[in-house]
């Protein structure tokens, strides 16, 4: 006799939640837990209870569909802010791969200025089976204690070091500056700046530790004024940070800067000063996003592979999703130097283009 057959029923004959619970060797707690989608409970666990679940007859096969074995369908993406042109393709990609999968996705902010206490809270835990969550700044014992509760979450370029057990996407942010600098160096400059995002930011940290190799490899000196941090990402945080640069004693003749949009805040405050970009100044840009290609000049960056951090993520919280173990938690994907019209040799240079 089957164990299904073996069950105590209900005094009208139906099968109860004691029954799928007794079988599946778990509290009806737990089955309660797993049957109204609650995170906290382990991918095996809650295999064992729909399993259970279906084969008794306690649930229909339609109502297993919409939380089958491993198969889910309601994904979570933190988002910090979709007015940024390299989380929105992100977001777009990661959309893509889920519709492709036969998933549905909700939006959740990853902006802790909401007035949410925690990204539980923000995540929805009652309503999603797990969650993609980019450029996350909770610290890594938040994730850690989510992912250890059984909740699968996935983070792509984490703003903050996070720990090796949660499962994470990112570019090769080191490799890309340090292939930016090495350009302008190749070209003959010797005396370059670097714009970089508040310092706590583990891609700031990751980016100007590419600056420094390059310098290094060069036999080029380290210069702390050559380093100027911008408050924020963005292109009024570059022109802040460019204007510092520019205001130095001994001018750049170039400058990396962490991102697409703080190249531009760079490119307005050498215009306003009079500078020829890029012969009186070179400037780098990061990520490639679509205002690189329309800057005037066109701005040279190191292409970063924003689509591919999308579908990648929602590629390995799909596995886990299915009860997948991952071969490794930590997935880098290449960058890849654009050179386009914002860099040259400096004026004055004998160096000489093919």
């Amino acid at each position: 006799m089957s164990p299904e057959k073996r069950l105590r029923n209900g005094s009208n004959g139906r099968v109860t939640i004691q029954d799928v619970a007794d079988l599946a060797g778990v509290s009806i707690a737990t089955v309660s837990r797993v049957l109204n989608s609650h995170p906290d409970v382990s991918i095996r666990t809650r295999a064992e209870v729909l399993k259970h679940a279906q084969q008794t007859g306690y649930i229909s096969s339609k109502g297993i569909e919409v939380r089958s074995l491993g198969r889910m369908r309601l994904i979570g993406l933190a988002v910090p802010d979709l007015r940024e042109p390299t989380v929105a393709e992100i977001v777009t990609a990661a959309a893509d791969a889920f519709h492709e999968l036969g998933a549905r996705f909700v939006l959740c902010s990853a902006d802790q200025s909401n007035g949410f206490t925690s990204l539980r809270e923000r995540l929805l835990p009652d309503t999603v089976d797990g969650a993609l969550v980019i450029f996350p700044s909770e610290v890594s014992g938040e994730l850690l204690a989510m992912q250890q509760s059984g909740y699968p979450l996935v983070v792509i370029e984490p703003t903050v070091q996070i720990d090796e057990e949660i499962p994470a996407v990112t570019a090769t942010n080191w490799a890309g500056t340090k292939a930016a600098t090495e350009h302008l160096i190749g070209l003959g400059h010797t005396h370059i700046g670097f714009i970089t995002g508040p310092r706590a930011w583990r891609i700031s940290t990751e980016r100007l530790a590419g600056y420094h190799a390059a310098l290094l490899a060069a036999s080029l000196p380290l210069s702390s004024r050559l380093v100027q941090e911008a408050p924020d990402r963005t292109i009024a945080g570059g022109r802040e940070a460019a204007d510092r640069l520019l205001s130095l004693a001994h001018v750049p003749t170039a400058i990396v800067a962490m991102n697409d949009a703080m190249a531009v805040g760079a490119l307005e405050i050498a215009r306003t000063r009079g500078l020829g970009v890029p012969h009186d100044l070179s400037i780098v840009g990061f990520d490639d996003v679509a205002m690189a290609g329309i800057t005037t000049p066109a701005l040279t960056t190191v292409q970063q592979p924003l689509q591919g951090l999308g579908r990648v993520g929602a590629d390995v919280l799909w596995r886990l999703l299915e009860g997948q173990r991952l071969d490794a938690t930590r997935i880098e994907l290449s960058t890849k130097l654009i050179v386009r019209e914002s860099t040259a040799p400096p004026r004055g240079s004998s160096f000489m283009t093919v």
